[in-house]
């Protein structure tokens, strides 16, 4: 952790504040007419999602954090365990569920986005990519005429996951599914 000066506030920087990491998303410098300056920021957290609004005074100190993203594979689960491996040291880095983001969307050798805080050497969490493709394991058929427009149906993807997709969807059939929503985006072509 270095420590920084307000002045150096910019969006995108990860600073430790209470023990917490947060990573800042907008920030104003205020000048009024009295008194002195201060700097309004939006923070987000890096583990824990929250969202603050937190004034600083110009000149006051804040601790910057290095925080970095790592591609890994991940290859299994055992119990409450996820294992990942970096894809060119083939080291392997286990995380507790509660530290993996959106896990119902992570399959057998997707390549996720590991957040690490390089001046601990520790991982702070893990992500799928935005988009992932996934077979569809389970569905009802789907019967035309049934609506007036569009219309869906529940599909149970491969990593058990249910989504929402369009009637004519089929078992067996690769979509693509926004993991940060959940929702169907379209039909993976195959050649």
């Amino acid at each position: 952790m270095s420590k920084i000066d307000t002045s150096e506030i910019r969006n995108g920087l990860t600073i430790d504040l209470d023990g917490e990491l947060y990573t800042i998303t907008e920030f104003q410098h205020v000048k009024p007419g009295k008194g002195g300056a201060f700097i309004r920021t939006k923070l987000k957290g890096v583990v824990n999602d929250k969202t603050l609004d937190k004034t600083f005074r110009s000149g006051e100190k804040l601790y910057s954090v290095r925080v970095e993203s790592h591609p890994y594979q991940y290859l299994y689960r055992d119990g409450n365990m996820f294992f990942f491996m970096h894809e060119e040291t083939y080291e392997q880095e286990p995380l507790e569920k509660s530290r993996v983001k959106k896990p119902e969307f992570i399959s057998e050798g997707l390549v996720c986005t590991l957040m690490i805080d390089v001046e601990n050497d520790k991982v702070l969490y893990a992500e799928p990519p935005a988009q992932i493709n996934a077979k569809v394991e389970k569905t009802d058929p789907g019967v035309r005429g049934d609506t007036a427009q569009g219309g869906s149906k529940p599909a149970t993807l491969e990593t058990g996951t249910v989504v929402q997709v369009p009637l004519f969807i089929e078992r067996g059939e690769e979509i693509k599914v926004d993991t940060r929503t959940g929702e169907y985006i379209e039909r993976v072509k195959t050649d």
